[in-house]
């Protein structure tokens, strides 16, 4: 190897989305917005669940604790990208961009487990409604919770120890605004074999367990569904699931758009996917089940009477 070559990375360059600064100054803005409105909205789901005790229910619970999932994984990204184009650099060190993979890693997996087990929930509610107290019991809302964290951060933690141990040479230029583990892979100098299988079998069965989970439950709803005589019933079955499958759509879309084809170069195919997974996804779920839902309607508007 060359000299230059050979010269240990400790920070790496986070090129953004954009290189023109008029085009930047957009990014910042629409970022900031979004950021903003994300927190709000989500910190307003998570208050009305809290203070509202008819919401006192497991798939409410499992909406709070989604909407903290969202907020922190937004936080992740956005605010570093905002901090850097305010300062006008572009550096992350190794430190905080390992550790930003690790979170990426961490609330990136427990919110497809969240979606999966609130998708069990609404399988139970429709399909073993007589049932569903029992089933769903407070205990086992909270293990499925805890269970879900614990399996999302040993991931984590393999993936980001799996990352440490590699070495990084001169390249250091992520062409993204955050360190995407894909691109950041790919800087390595050194094999990166045992991080590719991992990735493809692991990382895969991660995604994909809490995936099916969420269609053989949607299955047997549409199953039971089918059944159903009244149209009153039926309408309000598909009501308590039209938000929930909106969200699913919208966060396994993302994921698809971004991992789901050939590795290539950065394009703007990636860079609008990733914005939709990282940004667009945890703002749009507060509005997806505030819309849609009358009961976080009436605990917001007893919210801001009370204000």
């Amino acid at each position: 190897m060359d000299g230059d070559n050979q010269t240990t990375v400790t920070e790496f360059l986070l090129l953004g989305l954009s290189e023109e600064s008029e085009q930047e100054n957009v990014v910042f803005g629409m970022f900031l917005g979004m950021y903003m409105v994300t927190i709000s909205g989500n910190l307003l789901i998570i208050l009305a669940v809290s203070c509202d005790p008819h919401l006192h229910t497991p798939m409410y619970f499992f909406l709070a604790n989604l909407s903290s999932v969202d907020i922190c994984f937004s936080s992740v990204t956005v605010p570093k990208a905002l901090v850097n184009h305010m300062v006008g650099s572009k550096s992350i060190s190794y430190t905080e961009c390992m550790v930003q993979m690790y979170f990426l890693f961490a609330f990136g997996n427990m919110d497809s487990f969240l979606l999966s087990v609130m998708a069990y929930d609404r399988y139970v509610a429709i399909c073993h409604p007589l049932h569903y107290t029992l089933m769903m019991s407070p205990r086992l809302c909270v293990l499925l919770v805890v269970l879900s964290w614990v399996i999302t951060i040993l991931h984590s933690l393999l993936h980001t120890l799996l990352m440490v141990r590699l070495t990084f040479c001169s390249h250091n230029a992520v062409h993204h605004f955050y360190c995407d583990p894909y691109l950041v892979l790919k800087l390595s100098c050194s094999d990166t074999f045992i991080n590719d299988v991992t990735i493809f079998t692991e990382g895969g069965l991660i995604y994909a367990i809490p995936f099916v989970c969420i269609v053989v439950s949607y299955a047997s709803i549409y199953s039971k569904v089918l059944k159903m005589s009244s149209t009153q019933g039926i309408r309000k079955a598909m009501s308590t699931c039209g938000s929930h499958l909106t969200v699913v759509c919208l966060f396994y879309g993302a994921i698809l758009g971004i991992y789901m084809h050939p590795s290539s170069s950065y394009s703007l195919h990636d860079a609008v996917a990733s914005v939709i997974f990282l940004v667009m996804t945890p703002m749009a779920n507060p509005f997806i089940y505030s819309l849609r839902n009358h009961d976080i309607k009436g605990a917001l508007r007893k919210i801001i009477l009370r204000s």
